[in-house]
């Protein structure tokens, strides 16, 4: 890893630690990886899963390389990317009905003559010949009104980079901290929170520290990131290629720019390259800050650049916020002052609050989900997350555009639809206490689409009784599809073990 000079340093060993280790079972607990020692059993694959046979293959011996010199620099890496098997089980994991790039290449066109432009692609890689087209970038809606850009690879692009993706994950997996959630095999945003709920609840924790990094895909300094992959990998033409698609450009409105720093949000490359970045601009960091300057207990959880930190005593919080704020400079990378806060927040903060007659906890957002101090029915302290506001807000007014547009289609296609939708957002928001929220936008979901129905003609009734009665059978009720953060720590810590 990097000091805090920048320079090389082997000497701090990237392990992981618990925090303050109790016998009780802890978040930190669930931040392990599933360990398999030996070959994996396999199972009988078809003939279209065993594309991915080769691809596999290639990984395993980068892993195999890897555990056997863990210290050592990767040099022979370049031939995996080249390899016709490779590049076609990285086509086909891709999305088929994904937005074209620059290139206006679709997934379906592609395949017409697909081993004849595999082979194509292959040789151009081999004998250097390939060049990375720019991303053409277009802007969603946030919750918050303003707008993400998001960078859209040209087809041949997101083949190469998604098996350059796979390679550079497989070395720096092994690596990577438990803490860390965002975009990692095995692991899901619900599994950060979590670690997240259960490090507050178990853990003496008084004040969380809520952060996000300002632009921070947009800001990556390609020099740090350059240098941070040549930490383990020595192939030249490797890193020679992640500079291609760094410096590739962007287009936007029929004008390219070049890009200075960042990487594309959209690029299949792009999550691991941000894990890889703040895995040492901030991970190793935090937890040598937490091994050895911590007062009291503290936890991490971080999904992409968006990471929450909990502490024991506000003076560890301050100190550890003013030289996070330095580290991140050193980097490029900046706080954002208006997502960034330090609240009292855990088991003890409404009583303690209460003495000093100020009013309830504040609140945090994390991962689509407002944390709130409550308690369970017997009494005891539980961490309760709601639906953001702003999330369902946004969502419902985008829903609302797309029953404008699906106004006149047929209604059992509008249910199929509706239906989709609820369930989709069941699945991700039905945790536990959560409940009245889904009940919430369930009964706005139905009432837009009651309007359009009425809509549809000038002459149209339709009370909503009838519309209740009539399209119950496509609003599936709200139902809780997530066990209680412990239970499923448990479970996961039994499959590990």
């Amino acid at each position: 890893m990097m000091n805090d000079d920048g320079q090389s340093d082997s000497s701090i060993v990237p392990t992981k630690s618990a925090n303050k280790v109790t016998p009780e079972v802890t978040a930190e607990r669930m931040e392990g990886r599933l360990v398999v020692k030996g070959n994996a059993k396999e199972r009988p694959v078809s003939r279209t899963q065993g594309w991915k046979e080769g691809m596999q293959e290639s990984l395993n011996r980068i892993r195999q390389a890897v555990r056997r010199e863990p210290k050592q620099k990767m040099t022979s890496l370049y031939h995996h990317v080249y390899q016709v098997e490779n590049l076609r089980t990285a086509y086909f994991g891709l999305k088929k009905n994904a937005a074209a790039g620059i290139d206006g290449e679709t997934w379906q066109h592609y395949r017409e003559e697909l081993e004849e432009s595999l082979e194509n692609l292959s040789e151009r890689l081999r004998r250097g010949a390939y060049r990375a087209m720019a991303v053409r970038r277009v802007y969603i809606p946030k919750a918050d009104g303003r707008k993400r850009g998001l960078g859209i690879p040209a087809l041949e692009d997101k083949i190469v980079q998604s098996v350059v993706a796979q390679i550079l994950s497989a070395i720096w997996e092994p690596e990577f901290k438990g803490f860390s959630y965002g975009f990692r095999p095995q692991r899901s945003a619900h599994d950060a929170l979590d670690a997240l709920a259960v490090g507050i609840q178990q853990r003496p924790i008084n004040w969380v520290l809520d952060a996000d990094i300002r632009g921070f895909f947009d800001t990556i300094s390609h020099d740090w990131l350059i240098e941070m992959i040549e930490h383990r990998i020595g192939d030249r033409r490797m890193t020679a290629l992640i500079q291609r698609w760094l410096r590739a450009g962007v287009m936007e409105e029929g004008q390219w720019k070049r890009n200075e720093d960042g990487t594309p949000q959209g690029g299949l490359v792009s999550p691991v390259l941000a894990n890889i970045y703040l895995h040492y601009v901030f991970d190793l960091w935090a937890q040598q800050w937490r091994k050895r300057e911590a007062r009291g207990a503290m936890i991490l959880v971080r999904y992409a650049d968006d990471f929450v930190v909990g502490f024991e005593h506000r003076a560890d919080a301050e100190r550890f916020q003013g030289e996070l704020s330095a580290r991140l400079g050193k980097f490029k990378l900046e706080l954002h002052g208006e997502k960034t806060r330090l609240i009292e927040f855990g088991r003890h903060a409404a009583q303690e609050r209460r003495k000093r007659r100020e009013s309830k906890p504040e609140t945090f957002n994390f991962l689509g989900f407002t944390h709130i101090c409550g308690e369970t029915r017997g009494g005891k302290f539980t961490v309760i997350r709601k639906t953001m506001r702003k999330r369902m807000q946004a969502k419902l007014k985008e829903l609302k555009q797309e029953f404008r547009r699906r106004m006149h289609s047929d209604p059992q296609d509008q249910g199929a639809w509706v239906n989709a939708v609820l369930r989709g957002h069941y699945q991700y928001y039905g945790v536990p206490f959560n409940s009245e929220s889904m009940w919430t936008f369930a009964f706005h979901v139905s009432a837009l689409w009651h309007k359009t129905l009425r809509r549809r003609s000038q002459k149209s009734r339709l009370p909503w009784e009838r519309f209740t009665r009539t399209f119950k059978r496509w609003i599936p009720n709200p139902r809780i599809c997530h066990p209680y953060p412990v239970d499923r720590l448990r479970r996961r810590l039994a499959v590990m073990t």
